[in-house]
């Protein structure tokens, strides 16, 4: 073989093995946004539960007002996607907090609703859940800033190109939180 050759066949095997490398290095970052959105909704769905709880301890208080709430959470069935979507997250996300704001209006009618031990615990884990879906929330929103930088920066954005790695969505900042009541 010539040395021509040689070099020839050097070269291509170095680029094979960087695109390679390229390759796994997206693959394992879009990875690591599909596990952050999965998260999301985990904490999400755990949220809802905690709301089914306190609808059943409303029951006990105000069976009107928690038919109503059952009404609105069936309307506004929360599931757990295996692979959920930005948009499934946002919509999840909005479902929840009409179903926490209607839950709130209830307890504010009835004071010993608010002062019952059962509720009170319940309230502190869905504050607890609000908080871990925000951590979550950002943990999606950095990793697919991880992600876009790789797919968007030269020369790894010749390989996701032609592999089919495309931007990522940030989920949205939520502006209605600003002005959403403190559970």
């Amino acid at each position: 073989m010539s040395t021509t050759l040689i070099v020839i066949l050097a070269i291509v095997a170095l680029l094979v093995i960087w695109g390679i490398g390229i390759q796994n290095k997206l693959v394992q970052v879009d990875e690591l946004c599909n596990n952050a959105l999965k998260q999301i909704n985990v904490q999400q769905v755990s949220r809802y539960d905690a709301l089914q709880a306190i609808i059943k301890l409303t029951r006990e208080y105000a069976s009107y007002e928690a038919d109503t709430l059952e009404k609105v959470i069936s309307q506004r069935k929360i599931t757990a996607s295996a692979n959920p979507t930005v948009d499934e997250i946002a919509a999840n996300e909005k479902a929840l907090q009409e179903v926490s704001a209607k839950l709130i209006a209830v307890a504010e009618q009835y004071p010993d609703l608010k002062a019952n031990q059962n509720y009170q615990q319940a309230m502190a884990d869905i504050k607890q859940y609000e908080e871990n879906v925000r951590l979550a929330r950002m943990t999606f929103n950095d990793t697919v800033t991880r992600y876009n930088k790789e797919v968007r920066m030269f020369p790894a954005s010749l390989v996701a190109g032609i592999l089919g790695f495309a931007k990522r969505d940030y989920l949205a900042e939520d502006t209605s939180k600003k002005d959403y009541p403190v559970i």
